[in-house]
């Protein structure tokens, strides 16, 4: 399915670095974009109420004007990032008319609790999110946009590095494959930039060879798969050396001269933390090259 409808999540103190990645990507493949701006404020806790419903009053004056400083910062602080929020989004809009007319922009200002279903909710009415390089760098936003847009929704994520020349149409795709549900996923999301690409080339670290898992001959099966799709696909076997797999396809993507990665991605929702680290790890130190997830 090609991608008529992408996501574009960005943190309003970020630069329009990743809505121009992202634009570009529609641009060229005649695509719809959504950017959803953000900036997650700190909590809100109410005070406890007594029975009546009332807030109960600290019974030291220090106390009670410490906590009526708190609560006017978080409130001022809240009042702030709305107004950053809007500012960004004038910006965007401003950016966008003079390079991509096919957009919307819409804000989001809530809790770290909320992100994700917020990111979730937009990511499901669309074909693919976006994650470039100030969101892969933001600790904070970028762990739960990947938990909203990838785990809750099935949908796929293109991860975008900085230095990252990123396409919708690659020439040299390598696909890390494994004989997993994830790694399925992968490929049948990316269907229509396997097929339109040059050359595709699927890449086992250490496959075994039995009846089952990735059967008597590791590759055949998914390399038919692609095949019927019209990709034009070779098969590498390689061995890790004792090396980490992501090291293996990393130099191997080097040596291939891909220009995208696509591969499943791995672990629970309670696990998105490490995903995410997983994620930036690879990236430092490796090809600056698109990443492309689903799982």
């Amino acid at each position: 399915m090609a991608f008529r409808s992408v996501l574009s999540v960005t943190g309003a103190d970020h630069s329009d670095q990743d809505v121009r990645t992202a634009a570009s990507l529609c641009a060229e493949v005649g695509a719809y974009l959504s950017v959803l701006v953000m900036s997650p404020p700190p909590l809100i806790m109410p005070s406890p109420p007594l029975g009546d419903g009332i807030p109960e009053w600290p019974r030291q004056p220090a106390h009670a004007i410490a906590a009526l400083e708190k609560r006017y910062r978080q409130i001022e602080r809240f009042s702030h990032d709305t107004a950053s929020l809007e500012k960004t989004s004038r910006e965007i809009h401003k950016l966008l008319r003079a390079t991509w007319r096919c957009y919307d922009v819409d804000i989001a200002n809530c809790d770290q609790v909320s992100i994700g279903e917020a990111v979730r909710q937009r990511a499901l009415c669309n074909d693919l999110t976006i994650v470039g390089p100030a969101l892969l760098n933001d600790i904070d936003l970028g762990p739960l946009v990947i938990d909203g847009s990838l785990f809750d929704t099935g949908k796929p994520v293109l991860v975008v590095p900085k230095g990252a020349e990123a396409a919708l149409s690659p020439r040299r795709v390598l696909v890390g494959w494994d004989s997993r549900v994830e790694a399925s996923r992968s490929v049948r999301e990316a269907l229509h930039l396997l097929a339109g690409a040059e050359e595709v080339r699927v890449a086992l670290v250490d496959p075994e060879a039995t009846c089952t898992g990735n059967g008597t001959e590791p590759g055949a099966d998914i390399a038919a798969y692609l095949t019927r799709h019209g990709a034009r696909v070779s098969v590498d076997l390689l061995a890790s050396a004792g090396k980490p797999v992501a090291t293996v396809l990393a130099q191997h993507a080097i040596d291939t001269s891909a220009d995208m990665i696509v591969m499943g991605a791995y672990g629970s929702r309670r696990l998105r933390e490490r995903l995410f680290g997983g994620v930036t790890r690879w990236i430092v130190g490796k090809p600056p090259l698109p990443l492309f997830l689903a799982r």
